[in-house]
């Protein structure tokens, strides 16, 4: 299986006893309220591209606010993507989660004949299990991942393309249809990367871009041209460029729109103004890396650019032996509020499904829709420019499963280190409350108990992490309001070293 190594930008896991645990976890709660009530499991609900349908399909009651319809989301001009990574659909062999391939090679240390045992195992995650299917199951996942984005308020993918052949390639054809066949509004967005693709001519390139970008699903401007935005544009020069972006006009009568992802944005911008579009950066995933995003912003428009902000959760990422101190959900409040706060164009999730790096947005075994659910808060807000109405008593939780500085036992040589630019690890369990009115908030850190008074609106509090489970209830005129328990506990060891925050919502109770 394929998986890119990112490097360069600016600023437990268990062993598989518990990975497997973790997804009977998700089978006991798939028969506890039924398959067909399950709101993750791969559906049978109708597509459609009406907005009936899509507000059929949001996550009422699930959510602190209600969040308005696509008309309205889309009205203002400003769109959300998140960026898909190929590798890591919701199911790589249409196998049941307790066997299938994340199971057996990616999450645990013995996967793939023992490769990636050095850093003790590839994932510290995975997507949250679907149950398989009849038919064409591949396209089915993505039509599924398709209807998530969109239910969060996602105007589209950016779609990484690793390869111009093979299985990476192939689904991202496959992206292409799904998307059409959900909602012709979503869109994709092209990003050749070009950490791994290995195309040296301009007119490989240019017809793989062409070939993709004339299906109905490519994002086009208003005017029609075809936006292709590189990851890591700076590895190729300008004049590379202009070939690609030439010879797709001239060869294949497409027009388009440059909007280069840079590792480095202030080392390039200058260079690449002329050609483009708008400028993008990949971006810091620690809530203290964020100083220059406000200047990249002001660059950007003073040149007459679009900015397409990142936004992240985390990253965390055994392979490489490095990771960023996420501070809980810090990293993810402080990069959406650039977003709004330095009035950003677009944005990008980064990422929506990247489970290498620990950087998914997307719902997964770990966290549920909790990210995801806080992210379309924001989202809300960065698209109508009206924070959205606080409606429903909502708590979010979140913690690591092990203390930062836990010396792995299972044999694991390969061991993260924070980035250079990251702040110091903590050992924190955070309560984001979501509250229409002051609570009570009665807290239990494996065993230990508090209360705090907590204001209404958005607050977030910070708890000493502690082993054991951890949960939070909103009290109200003597009445729990909502209550959320996170069902992974913390433990004083670790068979492998996880760095992932793990998450859980009120909202999503079973």
């Amino acid at each position: 299986m394929s998986h890119r190594r990112r490097s360069g930008f600016r600023g437990r896991g268990r062993v598989l006893a518990a990975a497997l645990l973790s997804v009977f976890f998700l089978v006991g709660v798939f028969a506890a309220t039924g398959i067909a009530r399950d709101p993750f499991a791969t559906g049978s609900a109708p597509d459609t591209d009406t907005d009936a349908g899509a507000a059929a399909q949001r996550p009422t009651g699930a959510l602190p606010f209600d969040l308005p319809a696509a008309a309205e989301l889309r009205s203002g001009g400003k769109l959300v993507f998140a960026h898909y990574f190929t590798p890591y659909p919701l199911s790589l062999d249409n196998a049941s989660a307790d066997t299938d391939y994340y199971t057996r090679n990616y999450l645990t240390p013995a996967g793939e004949n023992g490769k990636h045992e050095r850093y003790g195992g590839l994932l510290r995650d995975r997507p949250l299990p679907v149950r398989p299917q009849e038919g064409d199951w591949e396209l089915a996942d993505l039509r599924q991942e398709v209807r998530t984005a969109r239910a969060a308020g996602i105007d589209g993918f950016t779609l990484d393309l690793l390869s111009l052949s093979g299985p990476n390639w192939d689904r991202a054809n496959l992206l292409m249809e799904a998307a059409r066949s959900v909602d012709p509004a979503f869109k994709v967005m092209l990003m050749p990367d070009m950490t791994s693709l290995n195309a040296d001519d301009p007119a490989v390139l240019a017809d793989a871009l062409a070939a993709l970008g004339k299906a109905p699903a490519a994002h086009r401007l208003g005017d029609g041209r075809l936006v292709v935005s590189p990851f890591k544009a700076e590895a190729r020069d300008v004049a590379w460029w202009t070939g690609v972006l030439g010879l797709l006009e001239s060869k294949h009568g497409i027009r388009t729109a440059f909007v280069p992802l840079f590792l480095d944005f202030g080392a390039n911008n200058a260079r690449f103004a002329p050609i483009s579009y708008g400028f993008s950066e990949w971006g810091s995933r620690s809530y203290v890396g964020q100083d220059g995003a406000t200047g990249d912003v002001r660059r950007a428009h003073g040149t007459g650019k679009i900015w397409m902000q990142p936004v992240s959760v985390q990253d965390a990422r055994p392979n490489q032996g490095i990771y960023d101190e996420a501070g809980n959900t810090a990293t993810l409040r402080a990069t959406w509020a650039h977003a709004i706060d330095d009035g950003a164009d677009w944005v990008q999730l980064t990422t929506w499904n990247d489970y290498s790096e620990g950087s998914q947005f997307a719902p997964s075994l770990h966290n549920g829709h909790t990210y995801l659910d806080i992210s379309s808060y924001y989202l809300a807000r960065f698209k109508t420019g009206a924070w959205p109405e606080i409606v429903r008593d909502t708590l979010y939780l979140t913690s690591r499963t092990q203390f930062a500085a836990a010396d792995p036992t299972g044999g694991q040589s390969l061991l993260m280190s924070p980035r250079k630019g990251s702040a110091a690890p903590r050992d924190a369990v955070e309560v984001l409350s979501f509250l229409t009115a002051p609570a009570t908030v009665r807290t239990d850190t494996g065993g230990a108990r508090g209360a705090y008074r907590a204001p209404g609106g958005v607050h977030a509090q910070l708890l000493t992490l502690r082993p054991g489970t951890s949960s939070a209830e909103a009290v109200r005129d003597g009445t729990t309001r909502t209550a959320v328990t996170l069902p992974y506990a913390v433990d004083r060891g670790a068979g492998v070293q996880d760095l992932q925050y793990y998450g859980a919502t009120s909202g999503r109770t079973p």
